[in-house]
């Protein structure tokens, strides 16, 4: 998806302006069309900028706090003003604060909550967008608030869980990298000197790992530049299109990833499919927030897919069941949920079971991972060690 920067005229004749995510130009204008705005100007945000999705960004926390303290205050009876006015009153977050004073000086103008709070997709996404415009035409604004704060709070907790769980390799890994290079490039070149004072040949342990020390003084910096390239293209691939969609197929094929990615997808279908549904927003564009929202782009497709074939009158089983990523079980208690009519139901138990499942896998994934870090590291260590000491074992043999 790219970003744009938009210019509108509203039903009552207001001129807004502001940011949105689309695919191309067309989604975007019938995006406006639905909400019956009249667009008069579109820029695509190019540039490094927009690839690299920069702009404002709050935490998950905190956009949680506001949802569930927001929800309060409006159940309480304050008007949507006067609410907004506390919580930026109370925000310490300054992006934060400078996002919701926005917000209300829009709502202040006649803007729409969900209209004001859209043009800011890096803090209110359209899931959040699409919630808050369905709370304010049910009147149930303080229920979906209240709803998005418990998603957004699991949601994170998912997130969280991942990540601390790549946390701990990933660190160990950094951390032997750094200090091997550090003994490459310090310690065995001072080593090299006193073998070569002894004169005579080096046994061939000890000769790779000299080796290997003259190649890390010469390149090592060469080695942390390119690292540092490869890390910084990976990122600008993995947010266009097609670099991002050849990247999510092969992490879906691997044999370790893959299945943890797929379950953690499958949560995140089913917690916010059902988070949407039940709070009254319609199956077609429910499917394509959760597509938008699923952090795969190959998923992304295939629920896109099923979005097409939903439009064309399909049930929503038949379609994920020829996407081949849902498993049998997340389609069959599909199909219970639209033959019973409580389908949003459905999903959201489906979505604590995946929950477990994804907690018992990256766990699974810890108790492999912490002996195979110690056995690689080991390894390296006592590589080093005795391609050190076997000549000195050997000086000492001859000096005796």
């Amino acid at each position: 998806m790219a970003l744009f920067s938009y210019k509108a005229k509203t039903p009552d004749g207001r001129v807004i302006d502001g940011q949105i995510e689309a695919d191309n130009e067309a989604s975007l204008m019938a995006k406006m069309k639905a909400q019956k705005m009249t667009v008069i100007s579109v820029t695509k945000q190019g540039g490094l900028k927009a690839l690299l999705n920069l702009g404002p960004k709050v935490k998950t926390a905190d956009i949680s706090i506001f949802c569930r303290q927001f929800s309060t205050m409006i159940a309480a009876g304050l008007p949507v003003m006067q609410a907004l006015t506390i919580q930026c009153e109370q925000q310490e977050d300054k992006v934060f604060k400078e996002v919701l004073t926005k917000v209300r000086d829009d709502i202040a103008g006649g803007a729409n909550l969900s209209d004001a709070m859209s043009k800011f997709p890096n803090v209110f996404n359209a899931l959040f967008c699409n919630m808050v415009r369905a709370g304010e035409m049910s009147g149930a604004l303080d229920k979906i608030l209240d709803r998005l704060s418990t998603y957004l709070e699991k949601a994170e907790a998912l997130t969280s869980k991942i990540k601390g769980a790549m946390t701990y390799p990933a660190t160990i890994s950094v951390i032997v990298v750094i200090v091997v290079i550090v003994l490459m490039v310090k310690v065995v070149p001072s080593f090299k000197t006193v073998f070569e004072s002894f004169g005579g040949g080096l046994p061939p342990i000890t000769q790779s790992l000299i080796d290997i020390s003259e190649f890390e003084q010469k390149y090592a910096l060469v080695e942390v530049v390119g690292i540092a390239a490869f890390i910084f293209l990976f990122g600008i691939a993995k947010r266009s299109d097609k670099g991002g969609f050849i990247i999510d197929s092969i992490i879906l094929k691997t044999p370790i990833f893959g299945p943890l990615v797929k379950k953690t997808a499958v949560a995140r279908f089913a917690r916010t499919l059902g988070t949407l549904l039940s709070s009254g927003v319609g199956i077609l564009d429910a499917l394509d927030t959760v597509a938008r929202s699923s952090g795969n782009r190959v998923i992304e497709k295939a629920l896109m897919d099923t979005k097409a074939a939903v439009r064309e009158g399909q049930p929503l089983t038949e379609p994920m069941k020829a996407t081949g990523l849902f498993p049998p079980m997340v389609v069959q208690m599909v199909a219970v949920g639209e033959e019973t009519g409580k389908l949003d139901e459905m999903l959201l138990r489906m979505s604590d079971f995946y929950d477990a499942e994804v907690d018992t896998a990256v766990d699974a994934l810890m108790g492999m991972m912490e002996p195979l870090i110690m056995v690689v590291l080991c390894v390296v260590v006592g590589y080093i060690v005795i391609a050190i000491f076997v000549p000195m074992f050997s000086m000492g043999g001859l000096v005796a």
